[in-house]
């Protein structure tokens, strides 16, 4: 049975402006929800005195602060992260740090306690941003040299609108952004656009083969043909997340769970989208 995705094209342009205009809004109205990294906070490091004082126990003394908390098993030591008011000044930033050490008290050992400011934080914003920024620069460069053409137009389109998209997700749901947020990012537009060359290479196969075919009978074709990889590619790195989410614990929670949309994003916008976007352009042209 072969499927007609040029038949809900328009639908999938009226769900992709409705999701762009959600996410530019959110983005300026609700912003990102910038994690230690970013946002500046305190980070410790401390080893419990006794087995009896678990991560556990440290996560629910500290409750009240939204601890980041990740036990280090190599070292037997226990990483805490948390988040500081903006704009607070450093008695404010001691008064925590005492308050931290007020309520762990003599059941752990400090190993390293440390201070991020916003200093700190604004340098490692702008390495992120010139991260996504150069990234970005690096895909169209490579779609432009790879196809031109309608190809490259079509893609550039798809591509930008994964960005915005995830972007959007990490604004929209309030999940932390930090420094791994960047590196998930970035992921899910490489795994996209991989998606993307695949069927584009079938597509461009079938235009030498098919050369009365109408397009958007073409397109179907090509996108058919090489779903059962796409599906099977999906399936298994979202099973993958899936798996972290499910059993992997709290601190990879949020990381499964943006990896997972951005698997989900990357095969529709291929399907959707950037196939979709070709029957605008006389892709013939080239060949």
């Amino acid at each position: 049975m072969q499927l007609h995705f040029m038949k809900h094209r328009k639908l999938a342009y009226v769900i992709s402006a409705v999701l762009i205009a959600l996410s530019l809004l959110s983005l300026v109205f609700k912003g990102l929800n910038y994690g230690i990294d970013f946002a500046g906070g305190i980070s410790l490091e401390v080893a419990p005195k006794s087995a009896d004082y678990a991560i556990d126990h440290i996560r629910s003394d500290l409750a009240a602060f939204s601890p980041e908390i990740q036990e280090m098993k190599e070292t037997g030591t226990i990483s805490i992260n948390i988040g500081l008011a903006k704009n607070s000044d450093e008695a404010q930033q001691n008064a925590t740090i005492a308050e931290i050490k007020n309520i762990l008290g003599d059941n752990v050992e400090y190993r390293h306690v440390q201070i991020v400011g916003p200093k700190i934080g604004n340098e490692l914003i702008r390495g992120g941003i010139m991260a996504v920024i150069f990234s970005f620069v690096l895909m169209s460069i490579y779609i432009w040299i790879r196809y031109r053409g309608g190809y490259a137009y079509a893609s550039f389109i798809s591509l930008v609108l994964d960005f915005i998209l995830m972007f959007g997700f990490f604004s929209v749901v309030g999940l932390e952004f930090n420094q791994t947020a960047i590196a998930i990012i970035l992921m899910g537009i490489g795994y996209s656009m991989n998606d993307k060359v695949v069927n584009y290479d079938r597509i461009e196969e079938n235009v030498k083969k098919y050369h009365k075919m109408p397009m958007s009978d073409l397109i179907d074709l090509s996108v058919n043909e090489t779903m059962h990889r796409t599906i099977l590619t999906a399936t298994t790195v979202f099973l993958s997340m899936l798996a972290l989410y499910l059993f992997a614990g709290a601190v990879l929670r949020e990381f499964s769970i943006a990896m997972m949309f951005a698997i989900i994003l990357g095969t529709l916008t291929s399907v959707y989208i950037s196939n979709v976007l070709l029957i605008h352009f006389n892709i013939r042209e080239k060949d």
